[in-house]
């Protein structure tokens, strides 16, 4: 029996989450993310809490009071894992997160390759739990990141979990231009995308119904598109997941938008698909 390929590419990211955290000093733990009201300590004690609730553990109780950051059910038990670390030294929370991950990879490699079928419940829905195990892939790499871009330090841009993160990422763009941005049918949408992970994605609206093009990805679009949208990798990410509004990203500077200019601010600031 072979190990289900989604696990190493788990115990790839993990990793790479330890070896940044072993990097920053005290007071890299304390400085603001772009996830609202946490810091790198409390990303880390997120994950934490999620791998120990999939582990099957009780959760801390919830805070009767919870911060205003907090809007769900689902945020405030997330925040009731954070904020029982929050006097805790980061380097103890990056220890607790190895621990936890480790045992995390232990009980994942020794599961039947039948029960990464099994269909179940996860963020995105019921899905098999392979599919499940691929999203908390791109959410332990996309907060990775935001540790990264809040201490100031880059990297782990590709990789597996790096491709993977942002295929899923990719992949909801016909719902960011088709239903958030309301695209007019025949419009098309090309998101043009340079540095770690270059790609040309062309998403057009037919019938109502969008969809990516079929010469999308590498090979060379069959028509003009109604606009461009020109952007890092790192850019992309940060719009797909709400780290920052599309107009704050068209004045840095961080996207070039060439064509329909009143679309393609639209859909810049309808890319917030993932909070």
């Amino acid at each position: 029996m072979g190990v289900e390929p989604v696990v190493e590419v788990l115990a790839e990211e993990w990793r790479a989450i330890v070896e940044l955290g072993r990097l920053l000093d005290d007071n890299d733990w304390d400085l603001p993310t772009e996830c609202p009201g946490w810091t790198v300590r409390d990303l880390v004690s997120h994950m934490v809490g999620t791998e120990r609730s999939l582990l099957g553990e009780p959760a801390p109780p919830v805070e009767a009071e919870p911060p205003p950051h907090v809007h769900n059910e689902v945020g405030a038990r997330n925040e009731a894992w954070v904020a029982a670390r929050r006097s805790v030294p980061g380097h103890d929370v990056l220890d607790e997160f190895h621990a936890v991950t480790r045992r995390r990879l232990d009980a994942l490699r020794s599961m039947p390759n039948e029960r990464f079928d099994e269909i179940g419940p996860s963020p995105v829905g019921p899905v098999p739990y392979r599919e499940f195990m691929r999203v908390r892939v791109m959410d332990c790499w996309v907060h990775e990141q935001d540790m990264r871009v809040a201490t100031g330090r880059p990297g782990h841009a590709s990789g597996d979990a790096a491709s993977l993160s942002l295929e899923r990422i990719s992949s909801a763009m016909p719902y960011v231009v088709g239903k958030r941005a309301g695209a007019p049918d025949g419009a098309s949408v090309r998101f043009e995308l340079r540095g770690s992970w270059p790609r040309r994605m062309d998403v057009a609206v037919r019938q109502g119904r969008a969809g990516f093009d079929v010469a999308s990805g590498t090979e060379p679009a069959r028509s003009q598109p109604t606009v461009t949208l020109d952007m890092d990798a790192e850019t992309f990410w940060r719009l797909g997941c709400g780290r920052v509004p599309g107009d704050a990203a068209l004045a840095a500077g961080l996207v070039e938008v060439r064509g329909d200019t009143a679309l393609g601010e639209t859909v810049l600031r309808a890319m917030a698909f993932m909070i």
